[in-house]
């Protein structure tokens, strides 16, 4: 994703200078080379070719790329050339493959506002963009956050203000093209996740009706809209049939008095709803995805409710029978709107229940999606009695023998993108650390049920399939310990991958990389933590070196012993080779909390706000690089960012007697709201040890950051300087969590090294506050 951009003015006014690198580290590689290849982002296939694309990411240009069989050669379809912060993402294709689209811009923040990290003064926008996949120019076809592909690739659908709105695909269009000034589909009520039938002659989408919500489908022939067997409940999730004729859904009971928060506008007929005062939902949230049967729902517990919780149906709501989720399967193809009206007008069509869990079931209560896969309904699930997120499988033809676990392999599998169907939806392909706790292979399994199949066999990390429309074959993103990101090929009935892209630069320091080591400790509790250890490759016997703990954000991440699947881990992974290339001992730390190691870890007891129980982890990895012979017990320093800036802020103010200096990159310093001392949020959090707090700092951040209020390091700055701790700073105007420009990148880890030289290499004492640090 070309050479690297000066830094800009924007940087230069920050007052901050690029520091040298440490004396006698000109002969190594660089963070500059370390980030220097081509990177894709996510990836995609065409539904009737054996053609793929993607988003790769080029030292801050972000362009979207294509291959197609047999040879799969990489053509650059966009033109986008400069370090401009402007992300690429959402790439899509059409079925045949000939058209893409994606979206280009960030997402907008709480005030809608979309990130302008280089302070364009006209400000930026979000926007859907189409290519042809046989070249010819980009081109802008309507501002949008998300968008639908047609199955022919000749529109767009996508939301704004509640309403679903189409631009065509016309190259050289006017902007805005008269088909985006008007919503297409104009209905009562909130749309949402718009849905072409696999034919392209319906549209089925998600219509929320505050206290009820539809499914309706519109027919592009008659241009009539139908409603599937409305009722007073919360229908959500429309998938189509391979033949676009059935529709599956689930439904949940509509929403009871008691959890109603509609704002109402006075009256006999239309009073505020009863949970308004409570904060419960309503207007502004609708439906619960989950439903409103056990448990109840937010703002419950702000009142006395005890007598009223008696009372069936008031606060809880089930279906007869007391069961609170039923998939429904809809025959579109006898809907008024397909067939022609009827005497009445024909504003319905029917709708029979496939199948229902059980009363009071909690197993299958967090079904979020179900998916049509030949003839049977796959849906996710992560079961609250089962270490392991799961796939199951219904039959459509004989939907009373229940669902059927379909991924029996007992391993994380992540997300939505972790999975996908070959094409007649008879296999699904899946992304697991099943039998390979510390990585990430893909799977495959009947639909129909059967024993699961390790299908990319390689020794490194396989992410992402996408079974392409042969059967032969699928894509995959391929990682390995010195392959950064890469695009893969693999055969449908196993084997191993064969690297289509990127090419690697000769300047690429793929030599430098080391094998990281896995490496289990046990912390005070005795819960044991996998940690990657990256050993320098010119360490001596004997000798001691200085060492460092990085710790990941999220808190729900899994750090691997390879180049990793998100952007900033990718990085992150880079980095700390280049640590180690510089010298130092790396230890990569997993901690309590993240994912990757089943459901009791994820969800230990006294983590976050409620105990920060994840921290004894970190102080455990401390310890055990000062028992090491080949780390000096006296420079051991931390970096993070996010929630792993958290940690490492914690771990300065806690225990500065063990780590010397820290880099703490956009971190939480204060959970929650509480400054009750006795709070035990407070006691959680690193400023309740800020009179321990003694070693320096590096602190960065973004003021347009999403994830982290940019607060917290304001508020810490303010700790700081009162309790005279020596922190160098580093505030980016206009950027977000993660920065958005790669020059930007360089300049950060840059002046981290040598900040982390200085104060672990070197153990130096700090001198006076830095300029940039006031």
């Amino acid at each position: 994703m070309s050479t690297i951009r000066r830094l800009t003015p924007t940087l230069l006014a920050l007052g901050v200078a690029v520091l040298a690198a440490p004396a006698g580290a000109q002969s190594k590689p660089t963070i500059a080379q370390f980030l220097s290849p081509s990177s894709p982002l996510e990836l995609t296939r065409a539904k009737d070719a054996d053609r793929v694309a993607w988003v790769a990411y080029e030292r801050g240009m972000r362009n979207v790329y294509t291959a197609a069989a047999p040879e799969f050669r990489a053509t650059r379809l966009t033109s986008f050339l400069q370090d401009d912060g402007i992300e690429v993402s959402d790439v899509e294709l059409s079925d045949d493959g000939s058209t893409a689209i994606f979206i280009r811009g960030t997402a907008p923040n709480r005030e809608g506002w979309v990130a302008n990290p280089l302070h364009d003064p006209r400000g930026q926008e979000r926007t859907v963009w189409a290519v042809r996949t046989a070249g010819g120019p980009a081109w802008r076809v309507a501002a949008a956050n998300a968008a639908t592909l047609a199955p022919d690739g000749k529109s767009v659908l996508y939301v704004k203000d509640g309403q679903i709105f189409r631009a065509r695909i016309l190259p050289n269009a006017p902007a805005p093209a008269s088909d985006t000034l008007l919503p297409f589909i104009k209905e009562w009520g909130r749309q949402s996740n718009p849905r072409w039938s696999p034919d392209g002659s319906k549209i089925a989408w998600m219509s929320d009706r505050e206290n009820h919500a539809l499914i309706g489908v519109y027919d592009m022939r008659t241009r009539r809209v139908d409603f599937l067997a409305p009722s007073v409940d919360c229908d959500a999730g429309p998938a189509w049939s391979a033949d676009s004729k059935h529709i599956v859904f689930m439904r949940r009971p509509g929403v009871p008095f008691g959890m109603q928060a509609q704002q109402g506008s006075g009256g006999i007929g239309n009073p505020p709803g009863p949970a308004t005062a409570r904060g419960g939902r309503g207007a502004v949230g609708g439906c619960n995805p989950f439903g409103f049967g056990r448990g109840g729902g937010r703002g419950e517990a702000r009142e006395d409710t005890t007598r009223f919780r008696r009372m069936p149906g008031l606060y809880r709501a089930a279906f007869k029978g007391g069961y609170n989720l039923s998939v429904m399967v809809a025959d579109v193809s006898r809907c008024p709107a397909a067939t022609g009206p009827t005497e009445a007008g024909g504003t319905e069509c029917s709708a029979r229940e496939l199948w229902h869990d059980a009363p009071n079931d909690e197993k299958f209560a967090g079904m979020r999606a179900v998916i049509w896969a030949g003839d049977h309904i796959i849906f996710p699930l992560s079961p609250p009695d089962d270490e392991w997120d799961r796939y199951y499988s219904i039959s459509v033809a004989n939907p009373a023998a229940g669902p059927v676990m379909l991924t029996t392999t007992n391993g994380l599998i992540e997300d939505a993108t972790s999975a996908a169907l070959s094409r007649d939806g008879r296999t699904l392909y899946y992304c697991t650390n099943a039998d390979d706790i510390e990585k990430r292979h893909i799977w495959s399994v009947p639909t129909s049920g059967g024993t699961p199949k390790q299908v990319s066999t390689d020794d490194g990390i396989e992410t992402s399939p996408e079974p392409l429309a042969s059967g032969k074959q699928l894509a995959v993103l391929y990682f390995g310990p010195a392959q950064p990101a890469s695009v893969g090929i693999v055969p449908a009935s196993g084997g191993a991958t064969r690297v289509v892209y990127p090419t690697l630069a000769a300047d690429f320091p793929k030599s430098a990389h080391v094998t990281p080591q896995i490496v289990v400790i046990r912390s005070p509790d005795s819960l044991e933590i996998h940690n990657q250890l990256f050993l320098p490759r010119d360490l001596k016997p004997g000798e001691r070196r200085p060492a460092l703990i990085f710790v990941h954000g999220g808190p729900v991440r899994q750090m691997l012993p390879g180049y990793h699947y998100m952007q900033f881990y990718h990085w992150a992974y880079a980095y700390n080779q280049w640590l180690a290339s510089q010298g130092y001992v790396v230890m990569s730390v997993n901690y309590r909390s993240g994912i990757g190691y089943g459901r009791k870890f994820r969800f230990a007891e006294n983590t976050n706000a409620r105990g920060n129980s994840e921290y004894q982890d970190v102080l455990a990895a401390g310890k055990y690089l000062q028992t090491r012979a080949d780390v000096d017990p006296s420079r051991i320093g931390i970096w993070g960012l996010s929630y792993g800036g958290l940690l490492t802020s914690q771990a300065l103010a806690r225990n500065s007697d063990i780590f010397v200096a820290g880099a703490d990159l956009a971190g939480v310093h204060l959970y929650g709201n509480s400054l009750d001392t006795t709070a035990t949020s407070y006691k959680s959090s690193a400023i309740s040890a800020i009179d321990s707090w003694k070693s320096p700092v590096f602190l960065v951040q973004g003021d347009d950051d999403r994830n982290v209020a940019f607060a917290q390091t304001v508020g810490l700055v303010q700790l700081l300087r009162a309790h005279n701790v020596y922190y160098e700073l580093m505030v980016i105007p206009d950027d977000t969590h993660e920065s958005l420009i790669h020059a930007r990148w360089i300049e950060i880890f840059g002046r981290m090294g040598d900040f982390l030289h200085r104060f672990v290499w070197d153990h130096g004492a700090p001198g006076a506050q830095t300029t940039s640090g006031k």
